[in-house]
């Protein structure tokens, strides 16, 4: 099966070159399943029930959130009625949505994508990550209910994320990491079959500082004190994620590879 990963979509910029590029890419690669890291879009914080939707028609399969999954409010119904769009499985029992679904690909094959929040770093005390996935994994053994196991890791520090990766090594096709809108070069197959990357970066205008507008965070790492709201950079976007192959019997990843589209940070593509 044939998988794109996107990470974290960022503001005005990053919709843009989502719609622009994944119809294209969908078809000249044939892909089987396309997920997104979304919970960015809309102005830099949260989701909106519209920019989901304009996301989903240009041809993704699933939304991921993150921990701003409902700082836009109309996100807090609208997850109720649309099975595409996933908050972290580790989130408040109380929160609406899922964390983890199956959904179905091409041919009819099975696809498990689940998210889950970090601890480190992280400004609220999210449910433990590790016991979270192993419910969610045992539940839906790869090469059983799933032919693909999917296992977005929404963290700030990357040990956290590599400990993840090693975690699920075997029992899921791709764990990648999202959330610092950095992308890693580390993309690879653990000894288990998991295909792995750290963090598959953001689709948003990297001529700023982690997507936002220069000035701002500037201001505040020189003088310590707030002026104005951070604002998303409204330049070329690049698409920043991972794209990765694997086999519909044991779904294990065959073949991992960094995505690199538009903007400033251009890369040879499969």
């Amino acid at each position: 099966m044939k998988c794109l990963f996107l990470g974290d979509v960022m503001g005005r910029a990053g919709r843009a070159a989502i719609i622009a590029h994944l119809p294209k890419l969908r078809a000249e690669w044939r892909l089987d399943f396309v997920v997104v890291n979304g919970e960015n879009a809309t102005s830099g914080v949260g989701l909106s029930a519209g920019h989901a939707k304009t996301l989903l028609d240009a041809g993704i399969d699933c939304l991921t959130l993150g921990d701003h999954a409902f700082d836009q409010r109309d996100m807090l119904q609208f997850i109720e009625k649309e099975p595409r769009i996933l908050r972290p499985v580790n989130f408040s029992k109380s929160a609406p949505g899922k964390g983890a679904r199956l959904f179905e690909a091409t041919g009819g094959r099975k696809v498990l994508v689940t998210q889950v929040l970090g601890q480190v770093f992280m400004k609220r005390p999210f449910d433990d990550p590790f016991s979270a996935l192993q419910t969610t994994l045992a539940t839906y053994p790869m090469g059983g209910q799933a032919q693909m196991v999917i296992v977005d890791i929404h963290a700030e520090a990357t040990s956290e994320k590599m400990a993840i990766g090693h975690f699920c090594d075997g029992r899921a096709s791709l764990v990648v990491g999202t959330h610092t809108h950095v992308p890693t070069g580390d993309a690879q197959i653990l000894p288990g079959g998991t295909g792995y990357m750290t963090d598959a970066g953001m689709c948003g205008d990297y001529h700023s500082v982690i997507g936002m507008e220069k000035a701002e965070p500037l201001r505040r790492f020189i003088t310590g004190m707030p002026k104005e709201r951070f604002t998303p950079a409204t330049g070329e976007a690049t698409l920043s994620g991972v794209y990765i192959e694997t086999d519909d019997q044991s779904g294990k990843a065959t073949k991992i590879h960094p995505i690199r589209i538009g903007g400033r940070l251009q890369q040879a593509t499969p």
